[in-house]
């Protein structure tokens, strides 16, 4: 501490002294401190100004367990021309003298008497962070946010906490009194990091990535300080008018089909993910089917009893998830094995046996990179297949969460002519777009069935804006009421990298998800690839040398288990056609190919290691 008499402020003094006290101090006792520089400073009007600025008040104290507490004078000196002041907790302990360093006191000492008045309240302010301390404490986060990121690649990737880790930390509830900044930042690296899994990080090569860059977080940065629900266009118009314009921007960088755009009947809007698009499509599908019947409210509950959902055994769980929240039946189609995609023969023969059984058909999930081997349907057979329906009563959504994001290269653009002929299609920006979560862009071909099915209007959401036609409100094309700023952080995005970053960022990635496959092949001996690589995932088993000692399946588990139970890297499994396969696929703007070259000699190593097992188990 600064010698007495030399500290300038009380602000100083303050502050020294919060930044001195550890977690257990705060919680269980007060440190000693000896305090002699206050004197005429402590009877002045600018010291009580100073404290008052800081939030530190005089007043009867209220009930609290917090780092200031109930201050009190005691008869008893701690040296010549000193006065000691002891420490009087939330329940009701005083402290001892100075001599007996008892760890539950804290003297404030003077040359000066009686500069502390009787029962004074010292406490951290409860009042708002004003504009300059927001300034100082974002500088901090920014400055700790990008250390964070240059020190990902030292990190271990997996979080190995236990489960419950975080309750034993933090204390049952929330402060009495507020905290200083420096305090609740300092907990974000000590409590909160070891318990992320770092998606970010260059060997996460799991699930599928979730990217995020420095444009975007700044953009949710900027949403976050607009805070807005933005239910209605009046609610702040350019929180609408900017998604629907950066959404227009999509479609076309997409190649999306023109009936896709708001200046058709149709248009896009932001969802929080592609399972929320779900169950929104979905809905609206239902409500389309059974318009059909008026005001016929017997007919529609006994349609509304038979109607069923489609998809392929490689569609996504989210298509089962909204049937189950719509209340309709769910149905799985068998894909072709080897491409393991939905074909157009397979979709009409299970359409034709739910009609002969009584069912009516009326959603179709069509994916364009299914989870687990990013396979893409026949969406050229699938649009043949509805032309010749000739009808509107199977809605059919395209679900390209992760990989419509390779649709802005123009290799792949041959895949969306089709969509024109389908009802919805459905990606994520901040899959593989360097846009962080959540930015999931639903695109509607006739935006007018979302609005019928989820418009609700009471008194107090009516405006002359709304009633005018000449606006969108994005609450009609949801099933929340309000929403975000989402568009700002996909806007800075676009601006930042612009349509030739992003197709370089996913080109570069697809190339070197084929290197990683390459260097599969390489060794046949120990790997099988069960699917062609796509989109920059690659899929594959571990083969056994016997596998009456241990099967494919059970070896592959070992591996993987193996392989993440080590740290450097983590990936997923799944399972094709019967048979357990690892997954590998990275999307992060960090990647290189020394991490994917390092995580084939990772996977090699563990798979050498346990067909040696099974090897050194086979009967002689």
């Amino acid at each position: 501490m600064n010698a007495p008499g030399t500290l300038p402020s009380a602000a100083a003094w303050y502050l020294e002294i919060s930044s001195n006290l550890n977690t257990r101090s705060r919680r269980h006792r007060l440190c000693i401190y000896s305090i002699g520089f206050i004197r005429a400073r402590a009877q002045s009007a600018s010291l009580s100004q100073e404290l008052r600025d800081l939030g530190v008040v005089a007043q009867p104290p209220p009930k609290h367990v917090d780092l200031w507490t109930r201050v009190s004078p005691r008869p008893e000196n701690s040296g010549s021309g000193s006065r000691v002041w002891s420490v009087r907790t939330a329940d009701g302990r005083v402290g001892k003298s100075p001599r007996e360093q008892d760890a539950e006191r804290c003297d404030l000492t003077s040359t000066a008497t009686g500069i502390v008045p009787s029962s004074v309240e010292w406490k951290r302010g409860t009042s708002k962070m004003d504009g300059e301390e927001f300034r100082k404490a974002g500088y901090a986060a920014i400055d700790e946010i990008c250390k964070y990121y240059e020190t990902l690649p030292a990190r271990k990737v997996v979080s190995d906490v236990e489960p419950g880790y975080l309750a034993s930390l933090l204390p049952t509830s929330m402060p009495d009194s507020g905290e200083a900044w420096s305090q609740i930042q300092s907990d974000i690296e000590d409590k909160i990091v070891p318990g992320l899994t770092h998606w970010q990080h260059p060997n996460f090569l799991a699930f599928f990535p979730a990217n995020a860059t420095f444009p975007g977080i700044l953009g949710d940065m900027y949403s976050t300080a607009f805070t807005c629900a933005a239910f209605n266009w009046i609610c702040s118009p350019a929180v609408t008018e900017l998604e629907t314009i950066v959404l227009d921007w999509l479609a076309r960088a997409l190649s999306l089909p023109s009936c896709y755009l708001s200046a058709a009947h149709g248009g896009g809007v932001i969802q929080g993910s592609a399972s929320e698009a779900l169950v929104t499509v979905m809905v609206a599908a239902r409500d389309r089917y059974l318009d059909r019947f008026g005001e016929d409210r017997r007919k529609k509950a006994e349609a509304r009893g038979r109607l069923m959902a489609f998809g392929s055994e490689m569609t996504h769980s989210s298509t089962l998830k909204a049937a189950l929240i719509c209340g309709v039946e769910y149905r799985t189609i068998p894909v072709e094995e080897g491409t393991w995609r939905l074909r157009g023969e397979a979709l009409k023969k299970a359409i034709d046996e739910a009609r002969e059984e009584g069912w009516i058909p009326f959603f179709l999930t069509a994916t364009i990179g299914t989870t687990a081997t990013c396979a893409v349907d026949a969406v050229d057979a699938i649009a043949e297949w509805k032309q010749q329906e000739g009808n509107d009563d199977v809605w059919i959504h395209v679900d390209a969460a992760y990989a419509g994001a390779a649709l802005i290269l123009p290799e792949y653009q041959h895949l969306t002519p089709p969509l024109a002929h389908f009802d919805s299609f459905d990606m994520n920006m901040h899959k593989w777009l360097l846009t962080p979560f959540d930015a999931s862009c639903l695109f509607v071909r006739e935006r007018k069935h979302l609005i019928d099915a989820l418009s609700v209007t009471p008194s107090y959401l009516r405006n002359k804006a709304s009633e005018s036609g000449r606006v969108i409100d994005y609450r009609d094309w949801q099933v929340p009421l309000g929403r975000r700023f989402r568009g700002l952080k996909v806007w800075f995005v676009m601006r930042t990298y612009g349509l030739a970053g992003l197709r370089e960022h996913v080109r570069r990635t697809i190339e070197l998800g084929e290197g990683f496959a390459a260097n599969i092949r390489t060794r046949d001996d120990l790997f099988e690839i069960i699917a062609p690589p796509a989109y920059a995932l690659t899929v594959f088993t571990v083969r056994s040398p016997d596998p009456e000692v241990m099967s494919d399946n059970e070896l592959t588990k070992k591996v993987y288990e193996r392989i993440n139970l080590d740290g450097e890297f983590f990936l997923t499994h799944s399972v094709v056609g019967g048979q357990d396969v690892i997954r590998v696929v990275g999307g992060s703007p960090q990647l290189r190919k020394e991490h994917l070259d390092r995580c084939f000699e990772v996977v090699v190593k563990f798979a050498e290691d346990v067909s040696k097992e099974v090897t050194e188990n086979m009967p002689n």
